[in-house]
């Protein structure tokens, strides 16, 4: 058993830990608040569906686009730490904008400062988390972040729901103390993760353009992949109101949503160990199939009681594909880009999220409860077979040559 934990741990370093801890703090924070989101908008301040949608594709998509400059300025400066702390605190800042909210307008200002933090961290820490494992346990390494990461977001629907309790649906108050543990990640990352310094520059200044990165194959295949199945994939905020539609209530919804972090945390580890075994693309594939299937039956469900069994199988999709996903990027991109091509596929990925909100909340309107997710199942479907064909195709072409 020792020897088991001791093989399962290696390749984690102390910077690892760390930089997971503090995205365990934020998580907690996020998830407080994030259930309740869609929620207050709808019933508290009287916003409608397609708000909702706008609010969460605006928010994603406008500040992703500042992931690919963030990756680009800290590959050329060669910091990622102060990109890090920059975005945290702007996300820990975006509580206290949305507890001070009474219009609708508001909240989308909280939500993008939110996510514009996010927009500045996200591709420098994931190129931290490169840099501070070897390259045979990568997927074991980002899947190990989501998991300590996703147990804050189990905390913090937890931590939510029982101040629900206590402070009587107060969802204001809960904004506010969603600051406490913001603010204790940011003094954890100042305190104890490092910046890696590299020792030698072998790739040149870092270029923000396709051409000048000389971007492989593989990484434009998945680029590809990626933004066919981001079209269909809205705002998680479509299932929390879809659990509402369904008949749950506020509490219970906040419940059936840490089961599904549940699921996403205890898997994701497990999830990480697998992708180096069998390789990430395999299980990425894995992940878009159950993708399909999981959205299928959001749409084709009428009684609540089925949520209990799609949002944890939900959480095991997420752990397939989040952290692995990532890793599989890292195999695919020269080390001192490594930032900007995190970037180029958040930013993506990002924008396609605008869109697929966009979509999924006039389908809601004007179609049905059902539809968006009908659609995003289409799309799940189509990247999966997308890929396939392009890994065949690739195994062809390496027979001919």
């Amino acid at each position: 058993m020792k020897s088991f934990m001791r093989k399962a741990g290696s390749g984690i370093t102390k910077n690892v830990v760390g930089i997971s801890l503090v995205s365990f703090f934020n998580d907690i924070a996020s998830e407080m608040i994030y259930p309740i989101v869609p929620i207050f908008l709808t019933s508290v301040l009287g916003a409608p569906v397609t708000v909702v949608g706008l609010i969460e594709g605006f928010a994603e998509s406008t500040a992703s686009i500042l992931r690919v400059f963030s990756g680009w300025f800290s590959d050329k400066f060669k910091r990622r730490k102060p990109f890090m702390v920059a975005g945290y605190a702007l996300s820990a800042l975006s509580k206290l904008v949305i507890a001070v909210s009474f219009h609708w307008s508001v909240v989308m200002g909280g939500r993008f400062l939110d996510r514009f933090g996010k927009g500045v961290r996200t591709s420098a820490r994931d190129a931290l988390l490169a840099q501070s494992s070897d390259a045979g346990s990568r997927g074991k390494v980002f899947g190990f972040h989501r998991a300590v990461d996703t147990m804050g977001a189990l905390v913090g629907p937890l931590t939510a729901l029982a101040l629900l309790q206590a402070f009587r649906d107060n969802m204001r108050f809960i904004f506010i103390l969603a600051i406490i543990p913001a603010a204790a990640g940011v003094g954890l990352l100042v305190a104890f993760v490092k910046d890696i310094q590299k020792q030698e520059q072998t790739a040149g200044e870092p270029r923000l353009t396709l051409k000048g990165m000389k971007l492989s194959r593989d990484f434009k295949v998945f680029l590809w992949v990626s933004a066919i199945f981001a079209v269909g994939n809205s705002s998680d905020a479509f299932l929390i109101l879809r659990a509402q539609n369904l008949g749950l209530s506020l509490s219970l919804t906040i419940l059936v949503y840490t089961v599904f972090n549940a699921a996403y945390a205890l898997t994701s580890f497990p999830a990480g160990i697998l992708s180096d075994r069998i390789g990430q693309k395999s299980v990425l594939l894995y992940g878009f199939f159950l993708f399909a299937v999981i959205y299928f039956f959001f749409g084709l469900v009428t009684q609540a009681a089925y949520l209990w069994i799609l949002f944890p199988f939900y959480g095991l999709y997420m752990a397939l594909t989040e952290g692995v996903g990532k890793a599989y990027i890292s195999h695919l991109t020269d080390r001192d880009y490594a930032g900007t091509t995190y970037g180029i596929y958040q930013t993506l990925i990002g924008v396609m999220t605008f869109f697929s909100s966009l979509i999924a909340g006039f389908l809601w309107k004007y179609v049905g409860a059902a539809a968006p997710f009908y659609f995003a199942a289409v799309m799940a479907t189509v990247a999966f077979m997308v890929f396939v064909l392009a890994s065949s195709h690739r195994t062809e072409s390496s027979k001919d040559s």
